[in-house]
Protein backbone atom coordinates (compact mmCIF):
# COMPACT_ATOMS: atom_id res chain seq x y z
CA UNK A 1 0.00 0.00 0.00
CA UNK A 2 3.21 2.17 0.61
CA UNK A 3 4.17 2.10 -2.82
CA UNK A 4 0.51 3.17 -4.11
CA UNK A 5 0.64 6.05 -2.17
CA UNK A 6 4.22 7.01 -3.05
CA UNK A 7 3.68 6.34 -6.81
CA UNK A 8 0.12 8.63 -6.54
CA UNK A 9 2.00 11.49 -4.70
CA UNK A 10 4.76 11.43 -7.44
CA UNK A 11 1.78 11.40 -10.40
CA UNK A 12 0.24 14.38 -8.73
CA UNK A 13 3.46 16.17 -7.96
CA UNK A 14 4.74 15.62 -11.70
CA UNK A 15 1.33 17.15 -13.09
CA UNK A 16 1.31 19.98 -10.70
CA UNK A 17 4.75 20.85 -12.02
CA UNK A 18 3.29 20.43 -15.41
CA UNK A 19 0.31 23.16 -15.23
CA UNK A 20 3.08 25.28 -13.02
CA UNK A 21 5.67 25.34 -16.03
CA UNK A 22 2.59 25.93 -18.76
CA UNK A 23 1.11 28.52 -16.48
CA UNK A 24 5.12 30.33 -16.02
CA UNK A 25 5.54 29.40 -20.60
CA UNK A 26 2.02 30.97 -21.32
CA UNK A 27 2.60 33.68 -19.15
CA UNK A 28 6.43 34.83 -20.25
CA UNK A 29 5.03 34.49 -23.45
CA UNK A 30 2.55 37.05 -23.15
CA UNK A 31 5.02 39.49 -21.64
CA UNK A 32 7.24 38.96 -24.38
CA UNK A 33 4.52 40.11 -27.03
CA UNK A 34 3.56 42.67 -24.26
CA UNK A 35 7.27 44.57 -24.78
CA UNK A 36 6.71 43.47 -28.36
CA UNK A 37 4.10 45.35 -29.14
CA UNK A 38 4.61 48.43 -26.63
CA UNK A 39 8.13 48.59 -28.73
CA UNK A 40 6.13 48.65 -32.04
CA UNK A 41 3.99 51.19 -30.76
CA UNK A 42 6.55 53.78 -29.28
CA UNK A 43 8.24 53.36 -32.48
CA UNK A 44 5.85 54.76 -34.80
CA UNK A 45 6.49 57.67 -37.00
CA UNK A 46 4.00 58.93 -39.13
CA UNK A 47 4.97 60.65 -42.34
CA UNK A 48 2.58 63.16 -43.93
CA UNK A 49 1.66 62.41 -47.68
CA UNK A 50 1.85 64.64 -49.82
CA UNK A 51 -2.19 64.68 -51.66
CA UNK A 52 -1.44 67.06 -54.80
CA UNK A 53 0.59 63.62 -55.59
CA UNK A 54 -2.02 61.29 -55.31
CA UNK A 55 -4.12 60.32 -57.78
CA UNK A 56 -7.97 59.78 -57.45
CA UNK A 57 -8.64 55.97 -56.11
CA UNK A 58 -9.05 53.91 -53.59
CA UNK A 59 -6.12 52.59 -51.67
CA UNK A 60 -5.93 49.71 -49.00
CA UNK A 61 -3.28 50.78 -46.41
CA UNK A 62 -2.77 48.31 -42.95
CA UNK A 63 -0.66 48.20 -40.22
CA UNK A 64 -0.35 45.50 -37.44
CA UNK A 65 1.29 45.66 -33.60
CA UNK A 66 -0.11 42.11 -32.90
CA UNK A 67 -2.70 43.49 -30.23
CA UNK A 68 -3.90 46.26 -32.88
CA UNK A 69 -4.20 45.42 -36.12
CA UNK A 70 -6.04 48.22 -38.68
CA UNK A 71 -6.77 47.60 -42.93
CA UNK A 72 -8.41 50.74 -44.34
CA UNK A 73 -9.66 51.87 -47.60
CA UNK A 74 -9.00 55.12 -48.13
CA UNK A 75 -10.61 57.12 -51.02
CA UNK A 76 -9.06 59.89 -52.66
CA UNK A 77 -10.79 62.45 -55.18
CA UNK A 78 -9.10 65.77 -56.54
CA UNK A 79 -6.28 65.17 -53.98
CA UNK A 80 -8.25 65.02 -51.06
CA UNK A 81 -9.13 62.27 -48.84
CA UNK A 82 -12.68 61.81 -49.44
CA UNK A 83 -13.46 58.75 -47.33
CA UNK A 84 -11.60 56.36 -44.75
CA UNK A 85 -13.41 53.20 -44.16
CA UNK A 86 -12.25 49.97 -41.94
CA UNK A 87 -11.63 46.82 -43.68
CA UNK A 88 -11.08 45.31 -40.46
CA UNK A 89 -10.15 47.05 -36.55
CA UNK A 90 -8.99 45.05 -34.18
CA UNK A 91 -8.08 46.59 -30.64
CA UNK A 92 -7.60 45.78 -27.61
CA UNK A 93 -9.43 48.53 -25.64
CA UNK A 94 -9.24 51.63 -28.28
CA UNK A 95 -12.23 51.19 -30.08
CA UNK A 96 -12.91 54.87 -29.23
CA UNK A 97 -9.73 55.34 -31.54
CA UNK A 98 -11.89 54.62 -34.67
CA UNK A 99 -13.95 58.35 -34.25
CA UNK A 100 -9.60 59.84 -35.73
CA UNK A 101 -10.77 59.03 -39.18
CA UNK A 102 -13.50 61.74 -38.90
CA UNK A 103 -10.37 64.31 -37.50
CA UNK A 104 -8.29 62.83 -40.41
CA UNK A 105 -11.20 64.01 -43.15
CA UNK A 106 -11.92 66.93 -41.77
CA UNK A 107 -8.48 68.25 -41.72
CA UNK A 108 -6.99 66.50 -44.42
CA UNK A 109 -4.18 65.43 -42.97
CA UNK A 110 -2.59 62.30 -41.27
CA UNK A 111 -0.80 63.61 -38.74
CA UNK A 112 -3.60 65.03 -35.90
CA UNK A 113 -4.43 64.59 -32.27
CA UNK A 114 -4.91 61.09 -30.85
CA UNK A 115 -7.94 60.05 -29.03
CA UNK A 116 -7.27 60.35 -25.20
CA UNK A 117 -7.58 56.93 -23.94
CA UNK A 118 -6.82 55.18 -26.90
CA UNK A 119 -3.06 56.58 -28.19
CA UNK A 120 -2.00 53.48 -29.22
CA UNK A 121 -4.85 52.09 -31.89
CA UNK A 122 -4.86 56.14 -33.06
CA UNK A 123 -1.48 55.75 -34.60
CA UNK A 124 -1.66 52.29 -35.82
CA UNK A 125 -5.13 53.83 -37.91
CA UNK A 126 -3.11 57.14 -38.90
CA UNK A 127 0.03 54.58 -39.81
CA UNK A 128 -2.56 52.27 -41.73
CA UNK A 129 -3.74 55.55 -43.36
CA UNK A 130 -0.13 56.56 -44.27
CA UNK A 131 0.54 53.35 -45.74
CA UNK A 132 -2.54 53.52 -47.86
CA UNK A 133 -1.61 57.02 -49.11
CA UNK A 134 2.17 56.23 -49.65
CA UNK A 135 3.02 52.51 -50.81
CA UNK A 136 0.65 52.16 -53.96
Amino acid sequence: MMKKDKKYRKVIILIGLIIILSTGGLAMNYWLRTQEYQNKVKNIVIQEPDLNKIEDGEYIGKYDVDFINVKVKVTVKNHSINNIKYIYHKNDRGEKASNITQDILTKQKVKVDTISGATNSSKVIQKAVELALTER
